[in-house]
């Protein structure tokens, strides 16, 4: 069992590391392809801190662990949003651009309501309906290209000086150990963690929603923590809206199309699956905590983090 906890760990820090080196190759390649800083930022930045939660549910897919793909997705929603959004709204609480917001909240509330629809009525999610979220990735995509180019926004250097680039073969180099890091990480974690819970008597469902949504949760955390340092909280939030709207339809959505599974079983409250009663229900409410006030006031405030 220690070693299994040991791997487990191994699998946490080759996730975090290959998606931190992914990021910078695949921005510095963005970069040289003369691509907005608002596309590198909602494309690549935020597909590459959803890649862990990416291989862990097509991993756990094709070892029919449904419940791993299912707990990941909405685990890593909470926690990206009750845990890392709740730091940096509580500790720098600000403006925000309100028309940057809509297009992504809006997409993930439509998502999350037809995710949940599925959920409650068919308690199954057949192949159709991870094709249909992967249309709806494909589609957000395309919007926010389209929206870009009609409002583009200034976005200030970060420093005075720019920063030297890396050779192009560096940067491709980046990209490749830190795509394979992740794929070996996502083994890790999967493999061990499904170990790790049947040991201790627990659902994989319950340890995909807890330790797996948190561990696969921390490129987000670092990307906040290094724009609250930067002062760049809005940045750290777009990026968290966008990486869970990436959890419904590309984290999901891969998982389902590859291999269909049914609700998890298991966990139980007066006779109804508790994930329609928790998770479900707790994934709305963090979200609508976080995003509905600033989409109102434009402006993130203290209390929301708290």
């Amino acid at each position: 069992m220690w070693l299994n906890v040991l791997l487990f760990i191994v699998g946490l820090v080759l996730l975090v590391k290959g998606g931190d080196w992914f990021v910078d190759g695949a921005s510095g390649i963005a970069k040289r392809l003369k691509m907005s800083e608002i596309i590198i930022g909602a494309t690549v930045v935020s597909i590459g801190t959803t890649l862990p939660e990416v291989m862990v549910s097509a991993m756990a897919a094709f070892s029919s662990n449904g419940g791993i793909a299912y707990g990941n997705a909405i685990g890593s929603i909470i926690c990206n949003t009750a845990l890392i959004a709740a730091i940096t709204i509580t500790f720098m609480p600000g403006n925000v651009d309100r028309k940057s917001l809509v297009l992504a909240v809006s997409f993930f509330f439509v998502t999350a309501a037809f995710y949940a629809f599925i959920a409650i009525f068919y308690q199954e999610f057949s192949r159709i309906v991870g094709i249909l979220l992967l249309i709806i990735f494909v589609a957000y995509m395309a919007a926010l290209i389209v929206s870009s180019k009609k409002n583009p926004v200034l976005v200030p250097p970060e420093e005075d000086k720019p920063k030297k680039q890396l050779p192009l073969y560096l940067e491709i180099i980046f990209l490749i150990i830190g795509a394979v890091l992740i794929v070996v990480g996502a083994n890790l974690l999967v493999d061990n963690g499904t170990i790790i819970a049947h040991g201790i008597g627990i659902s994989d469902a319950v340890i995909a929603l807890t330790v797996v949504a948190l561990g696969t949760s921390l490129p987000e955390l670092v990307t906040a923590i290094t724009a609250l340092v930067k002062g760049h909280s809005s940045l750290s939030i777009g990026n968290v809206i966008g990486a869970n709207l990436f959890n419904l339809v590309l984290v999901s959505g891969v998982a389902i199309t590859i291999s269909p599974f049914s609700l998890p079983e298991g966990r139980t409250i007066a006779g109804i699956n508790a994930s329609l009663i928790i998770d479900i229900p707790v994934m709305f409410a963090v979200m609508l905590i976080m995003a509905i006030p600033p989409m109102v006031s434009g402006k993130l405030k203290r209390w929301q983090g708290i």
